[in-house]
């Protein structure tokens, strides 16, 4: 039997892992690929897998590019928005690897038109997991995480009771400055904050691993997903990156999830691609069994912990003003605008201002009522950012 599958976002880590997944699998079909303005590599990978739709939601490119695609015979469509016209039924897979806030609108898109939602867009379960959940039901499309926490996490608890959990672990590297000084690091330059010590990773995702906002991204992001209370989440420090998720439970027993830094690894597994002559049990790898270590993260050394205190319950517009606020100051400290140590300082005390905390009562609805707040907390940072430079 052969599965088709489409890929949102097809250019970017995620993507290209998705890619040399399935590359020489005779069970998948690939119907579908996307980017956002990597035209180039997209024509490479629609010819390489012999892809005959692809989507490229920059209007100038998809003008630009169009006649090129189609001498191969590869019909290039402008924007997610098409999908209705491109995929005439449900397909068996879709992988959303779209990153940033921008991949919320196709995961809604999407959801009517594929059997198995595989996502690793963290913005979109962040920001609109209560609205993700009801369109999912609806269309009665699965929901697999491929990030590798919650992917653990989706896997420990498989014939498992979440009424029997006592913790769930979510571990963490600690990033690059894990044994740096604070006070080194107020002028810490990108290109150090950059150096992820076990994972290759695109320059936002790896600044805010470095800061561990990564980590209460996916910590909110357990917390939706598995329907937990904040009490029933914890972080840990595991600087090999080994251990992904422990699970503590009521009757005593505790079970983890352990697997090398691959993203390749939770995308198998999740679509039921088994390698062939796979060699998980090496040296190396019984080293890393006995010798697992686990820190408790200091607050003083990562502040952004500070945080977890006042992540509400509740849903609201608290996840999308925070995240709006992260993905800001990262921009501008990767373009030179603010020194580290002003997204440690803005973020925690922009996110306590009396403007916003209004929104924290309410809940959106639907997806223009999270644009709406993005660009209402754009609009305060443009105005009030250089307030708060360190």
């Amino acid at each position: 039997m052969t599965n088709d599958i489409i890929i949102l976002g097809s250019t970017g880590s995620v993507g290209n892992s998705t890619l040399s997944v399935l590359k020489g699998s005779k069970n998948f079909k690939i119907k579908l690929l996307s980017t956002n303005k990597n035209i180039k590599k997209l024509f490479n990978q629609a010819v390489k897998f012999k892809v005959k739709n692809v989507v490229v939601e920059d209007e100038i490119l998809f003008v630009k590019y169009k006649s090129i695609f189609k001498k191969k015979k590869i019909t290039l469509h402008h924007g997610i928005n098409n999908i209705d016209k491109i995929l005439k039924k449900k397909v068996n897979f879709c992988i959303n690897s779209i990153s940033g806030i921008d991949g919320l609108e196709p995961t809604l898109k999407v959801i009517p038109k594929t059997q198995n939602l595989l996502i690793a867009n963290k913005e979109s379960i962040i920001c609109a997991w209560e609205i993700i959940k009801k369109k999912l039901i609806k269309y009665k499309t699965n929901f697999i995480p491929i990030d590798s926490e919650h992917f653990s996490i989706w896997k420990l608890m498989k014939n498992e009771n979440f009424r029997d959990i006592n913790k769930i672990i979510l571990t963490a590297s600690g990033g690059p400055f894990l044994k740096t000084k604070k006070k080194k690091l107020k002028n810490i330059k990108p290109k150090f904050a950059l150096n992820h010590p076990n994972w290759k990773m695109g320059k936002k995702i790896s600044i805010d691993s470095s800061t561990m906002m990564n980590k209460i991204f996916e910590f909110i992001e357990a917390k939706k997903i598995f329907n937990l209370k904040k009490k029933e989440l914890s972080i840990l420090i595991h600087p090999s990156s080994f251990v992904h998720a422990i699970v503590f439970f009521k009757n005593d027993l505790i079970k983890l999830l352990a697997h090398n830094t691959e993203m390749t690894i939770p995308i198998s597994n999740a679509l039921g691609i088994l390698k062939k002559n796979s060699k998980i049990y090496t040296k190396r790898n019984v080293e890393k069994l006995n010798n697992l270590k686990f820190i408790n993260p200091s607050k003083k050394q990562f502040p952004l912990l500070k945080l977890l205190d006042i992540i509400p319950e509740k849903y609201s517009f608290f996840e999308t003003v925070l995240i709006t606020i992260n993905d800001n100051l990262v921009h501008r400290y990767l373009n030179g605008q603010i020194n580290y140590s002003s997204i440690h300082s803005n973020i925690l005390n922009i996110i306590k201002k009396p403007y916003f905390k209004k929104y924290y009562k309410l809940e959106p609805k639907n997806i223009y009522d999270i644009k709406k707040i993005i660009k209402i907390t754009k609009t305060y940072l443009d105005n009030n950012i250089k307030k708060y430079n360190v």
